[in-house]
Order: structure tokens, then sequence, then C-alpha cells
């Protein structure tokens, strides 16, 4: 009975190695398996993610190009042309005047303006006096010719060694009205004279004086 004890548990002692080397064949294999398994997953989950990388990579090449630059050369622009002059009114051509008279009529309008020359005028006394050339009868004031304001107005003024007109003012207590000044200085300014010629020299005249007649005719 002890024999047969005896080969029982040396039975079972045999079993359990048995079953013990198997056990720890079977772990050890499990145990590399699962190892080689991890290693393959880890290495596709890189090559996985190497070759997405790769994929969304892009790869810029500048190539350097030959550019010429043209620079443009700007020109000026050409300025308009000037806008024509307006005519230049005509020129008033004054018949030749006779110095001996004493009147100057303006027919044009419905008035006339009469010039009368008074002291420092002489006509062939002396080859030095001073001569009008040139004349110029006033422009009738609107101002008085709408209010039918008639009347005359001196002017007194210097005839200078060229024989233009200078210095010219309205003698006042010779003026029927205050109407008749501008239009009166601005015709005596118009006047031209053969100046005085004195041993041959040219020279002033003063306190020469002019009656400008304004008078409305029907």
């Amino acid at each position: 009975m002890a024999s047969a004890i005896t080969d029982t548990l040396s039975s079972r002692e045999s079993g359990g190695i048995t079953r013990l080397l198997i056990g720890l064949g079977l772990g050890l294999v499990i145990t590399l398996f699962l190892f080689w398994f991890m290693q393959y997953m880890i290495e596709t989950a890189d090559r996985t993610l190497d070759e997405a990388n790769r994929g969304s990579l892009v790869d810029f090449v500048r190539v350097k190009r030959d550019e010429e630059i043209e620079r443009r050369q700007l020109k000026p622009k050409k300025p308009p042309p000037p806008d024509a002059p307006p005519p230049q009114p005509p020129t008033p051509q004054l018949d030749n005047l006779d110095p001996t008279a004493e009147k100057i009529a303006i027919s044009a309008v419905p008035v006339t303006t009469d010039i009368e020359m008074t002291g420092g005028f002489s006509l062939g006394v002396g080859e030095g006096d001073y001569l009008p050339i040139v004349k110029v009868a006033p422009i009738y004031p609107q101002r008085a010719l709408t209010r039918g304001v008639e009347g005359y107005c001196v002017v007194e003024y210097t005839v200078t060694r060229q024989g233009t007109i200078r210095d010219p003012f309205v003698v006042e207590d010779q003026c029927t009205s205050s109407l008749f000044h501008r239009a009166s200085l601005q015709a005596a300014l118009k006047f031209k004279y053969k100046p005085r010629v004195i041993d041959g020299e040219a020279v002033e005249v003063r306190g020469v004086q002019n009656k400008f007649t304004y008078e409305i005719t029907e």
C-alpha cells in the first residue's frame, strides 16, 4: 500500500512537473509572440505616420528668373496751345484836325462835346510854339446823358517835351458838374502836341487849359 501511495505521489509529481514545463513553454511562446506583435504594431504605426507626413509635405523650389527691368521714361505732357487772344479793337482813325477849329462834334450819338483851347496856344507866332496834333473828343457820361445834364468842364495840364499830357486836373470853379470830370480827364490824356522848342531844345509848357462842352442834341 505504501508503494502504491509512493507511486501515486511520484506520478503526480512527474505530471505536475510536466504540466509546469508545458505551462512555462506556452507562457514563453505567448510572451515572445506578444513582444513580436507589439514591435510589429509599433513599426506599422511609425510607417503609417511617416507615409502620412510624407504625403502632406510640399517642397517649394524657387527658380531665379532672369528679369530685365525696363524703365519707362516719362515725357512731360505737351502743354495745350494757348487760347487765341481776342482780336484787338480797331484803332480809331482820326482825321487831321484844323488847329484853328474851336469845336469837335460827335455825330455817332445824339450829343455833342466841344473842345475849346484857351491860354498858351497860338498859331504861326514863332517857330517854337507848341501845336496840337491829336485832340480827342470826350465820351458823354451816361449818367449825365440819362439825367439830361449839360454843361462844360475846363481841364488844365502840362505839355511835356515829348508832346504828351501830364498832371491833368479839373479847374473846379470852371466845371458845371462833377459828372464831367472823369470823361474830361480821360479825353485830355489822349491829346498829342508838337512840343515848344526854344533854342533848339524842347521845353515843357505848364498851365495849358482846354474847355470841353457837353450838349445834348435832338
